[in-house]
């Protein structure tokens, strides 16, 4: 089975960016590409910045390459910090989180195995558009939808023990 993947190459500037409260998204490649085995997205991350609540996909396999900067990862009760040229895997079924650990930018590629997460980017995009406070019930389904368990009461703690800003802390679904 061919991939559908039309562009032989992929501009730096190219991609789909999807607006997530100053989380940046930028998908490469998408599932609808590549026969649904696999995505890839671009995450360029501010300095001090908690990319997620602690999370766990039930579906996704997760392989993040450091282009720049510091990246910093909880896997399960494993901290880890990764710089530039490092792989950083996190398999589906695990709780994980991950953040900028440096005070200067940081940009990963990820590779997200099989495809179809980037709808739940676009879903969550829509639930915290228009600012204020989202939709719980809107956000909970999206999470049901996509397989994916959610913990944002975690993000006071991260932000705390690692010293980290959250975009979205002010706005979290309870």
């Amino acid at each position: 089975m061919a991939t559908r993947l039309d562009r032989v190459t992929i501009p730096s500037a190219g991609g789909e960016r999807v607006d997530l409260a100053g989380l940046g998204i930028v998908w490469k490649i998408e599932g609808a590409e590549a026969n649904e085995r696999f995505s890839v997205v671009h995450h360029p991350l501010a300095p001090r910045a908690l990319a997620a609540p602690l999370h766990r996909h039930t579906r996704e396999d997760e392989y993040s390459y450091v282009l720049e900067g510091t990246l910093g990862a909880l896997l399960g009760d494993e901290v880890v910090t990764a710089e530039p040229g490092t792989w950083v895997f996190k398999p589906r079924d695990q709780w994980h989180t991950f953040w900028n650990a440096g005070d200067t930018p940081c940009e990963i590629i990820e590779i997200i195995s099989p495809a179809g997460f980037e709808n739940f980017f676009r879903g969550l995009a829509e639930v915290y558009a228009g600012g204020g406070e989202p939709d719980r019930s809107r956000f909970a389904e999206l999470c049901v939808r996509y397989g994916v368990d959610m913990d944002p009461e975690s993000v006071p703690g991260l932000c705390e023990r690692f010293g980290l800003t959250h975009p979205l802390a002010d706005s979290r679904p309870d």
